[in-house]
């Protein structure tokens, strides 16, 4: 969470200056594999059970969604 909170801080901050944004994109919405990393990093909104192909929304995903909803950037 702080790592993308970090992000859209300095974004909006770049909005007030009067950048052009037309948007953000998160870098992944569920777990995946990395080419330098394989599966031991998992950067994903949701988690992903490898084994049963089960999603599980991260605390994060709860927190973009508040985020999507309130356009409020909360810590």
């Amino acid at each position: 969470i702080d790592y993308v909170k970090q992000h859209l801080e300095v974004i909006a901050d770049a909005i007030e200056d009067g950048a052009n944004v037309k948007g953000y994109f998160i870098w992944s919405l569920m777990d995946v594999f990395s080419w330098s990393n394989g599966y031991e990093k998992r950067y994903g909104l949701f988690y992903v059970d490898f084994e049963t192909q089960q999603r599980y929304p991260k605390k994060s995903a709860y927190w973009y969604k508040k985020l999507a909803e309130t356009r409020i950037i909360e810590s």
